[in-house]
């Protein structure tokens, strides 16, 4: 009824229900939430709303009972949207080309009031990177847990490793479970997935061991790894939902779900009004939200929790399943975005030129890494970093300062070389990396060159990136000037034969506007900034994974 509301669920990027009136009267709503708060209504509002297609069904019929409800106030119309279809469109209306989804069609994501994809790490994976895109997320809807599905005649031999830590263990061990999930840079299922085996170990050689793993029987949709399981994949990575879907499908070939212990990840279905919605429509879509709350018989049907974990009357509920599965904090993009770029990484080709600056200030200690210098942590990622590659990866090796090689101010150590049979030279090239005494930063012209080699053998079908690590901003008098080399860079643009420029700058003494002009310039990349040069591992993931400005 007009005037009630109900107390919101808490989802991953913003809001609770005392926080509700307060967005709404930030973004200029209060007129039309009071109206909302009243008996009347001046005229009908149409709310667009697009749901993941597994609860859209659930979330129809509730809106058009409550449109019944309302009257002439609001009408609603709810399109089932696959969420990387709609990420993809909202992304490139903020200028962002997911990871492993790129852009998509903006009319997905056009006159879109609300949306309830299937996971908040869309919204989460969105905002990261386009600064604009602020929704107002009024809680979960329903929520899915993350299962290990596998045929029914295999889950008591599973069931008996009940700690998630000791499955990852088998996970990466015994080859004869040759586990898979579906794409998790485009399917909130793999992602989630991908989370649930990533936070059942501290070791980084199981993690990208058991990412090897699941990548050599990765699908691109859950209907493809579906019909995979208990042929060439022995267990999928899938949410409970898919599970009860598959079952009721194909009975005479049900799937059982092992549930991890703890549960880490889960598909919780977030309400998101969207930024810029006009404040009428706003007001009635936080209405609408409400009215979203007593739908336990509509998604039970659907093969969904309640927001809390709980399984409503009629839950088709698949054998060994507890009652309630407390769903996990969400995680936040501190968590995905390396995930994601050590993924990316693992699974994609590419080719990349790695510089490295071995000016004098990378000498300097770093207190927050045990005293190591801002070389040798440097050394440390990129160690870690060409241990995801595989062999179908190709990198190179170049250090700059000043006077590298009689006045020009960068060295090639190992020229772009296949992982596969050049590992040890690329492995001693960074281990031989040296600060050089006296040294300052031949930034600009090594920027130039490198960029310029990259594109010179650009090859097709991979990623073709320069990487440059630095701590300091140019200083080479004798050098190119800032404007010299943007013109030079953008004569050399070929948007044919794209170049990402990725540069990850540590420390406080970096001059940020004279990085992004570089990337500017170069027409792809981004620039990536640890103050606390202990942080650039994180950041090296974080640059793989994103693909702003790509």
């Amino acid at each position: 009824m007009p005037g009630r509301h109900r107390p919101l669920q808490r989802t991953g990027l913003i809001v609770t229900a005392a926080a509700v009136a307060v967005a709404v009267v930030a973004g200029g709503a209060y007129a039309g939430y009071q109206e909302w708060s009243s008996e009347g209504c001046a005229t009908t509002v149409q709310l667009q709303v697009a749901a993941a297609p597994e609860i859209a069904p659930a979330v129809r019929a509730a809106a058009d009972a409550w449109s019944r409800r309302e009257g002439t106030c609001a009408q609603v119309a709810v399109a089932a949207a696959q969420p990387a279809s709609v990420a993809a469109s909202v992304g490139g209306k903020h200028g962002v080309n997911l990871a492993g989804v790129g852009t998509g069609a903006q009319s997905e994501a056009e006159g879109i009031d609300a949306w309830i994809p299937d996971s908040g790490t869309w919204l989460v994976r969105i905002s990261s990177e386009a600064p604009g895109f602020r929704p107002t997320v009024l809680g979960s809807v329903a929520t899915s847990p993350t299962v290990l599905a596998v045929p029914e005649a295999s889950a008591a031999a599973l069931a008996r490793t009940p700690k998630m830590a000791d499955l990852v263990k088998r996970l990466y061990a015994d080859k004869a479970l040759r586990p898979g999930l579906v794409e998790p840079s485009r399917d909130a299922t793999g992602l989630a997935g991908l989370l649930t085996v990533a936070g059942a170990t501290d070791s980084a050689a199981l993690r990208v061991g058991v990412m090897r793993a699941l990548a050599a029987n990765s699908s691109t949709t859950r209907k493809d790894l579906l019909l995979k399981v208990g042929d060439t994949v022995g267990l999928a990575l899938l949410s409970e939902a898919d599970v009860v879907a598959h079952n009721a499908r194909t009975p005479g070939n049900r799937l059982a779900a092992v549930y991890p212990n703890p549960a880490t990840a889960v598909l919780d279905y977030p309400y998101a009004i969207m930024p810029g919605v006009d404040p009428e429509k706003a007001a009635a879509a936080t209405r609408l939200r409400e009215a979203l709350g007593g739908l336990s018989a509509d998604l039970a049907r659907a093969g969904l929790r309640g927001a809390d974990g709980s399984a409503g009357t009629g839950f088709p509920a698949p054998q060994g399943a507890p009652a309630k599965v407390v769903p996990p904090p969400a995680p936040g993009a501190a968590a995905l975005t390396p995930l994601l770029g050590s993924w990316t990484a693992i699974t994609q080709p590419g080719r990349m030129l790695a510089v490295f600056d071995v000016s004098g200030s990378m000498k300097a200690k770093v207190p927050t890494a045990g005293g190591l210098t801002r070389a040798e942590v440097t050394q440390r990622t990129a160690q870690q970093g060409l241990a995801l590659l595989d062999g179908r990866w190709s990198v190179g090796n170049w250090t700059f300062s000043t006077n590298m090689v009689g006045t020009r101010p960068w060295k090639e150590n190992v020229p772009i070389s296949s992982v596969a049979t050049h590992l040890p030279e690329l492995r001693a090239a960074i281990g031989r990396i040296t600060p050089k005494d006296g040294g300052d930063t031949g930034l600009f012209d090594t920027a130039l060159a490198a960029y310029a080699a990259v594109k010179k053998d650009w090859k097709p079908g991979v990623s073709n990136s320069v990487v440059i690590y630095t701590d300091g901003k140019n200083d080479n008098p004798s050098g190119l000037k800032i404007e010299e080399l943007v013109a030079r860079m953008t004569k050399l643009r070929d948007p044919g034969k794209p170049v990402r420029m990725i540069i990850i700058g540590m420390g406080t003494a970096i001059d940020r506007a004279e990085l992004e002009a570089i990337v500017k310039a170069s027409g792809s990349g981004g620039v990536f900034v640890a103050t606390d040069p202990a942080k650039i591992g994180e950041i090296f993931l974080e640059a793989i994974a994103s693909r702003r400005g790509a």
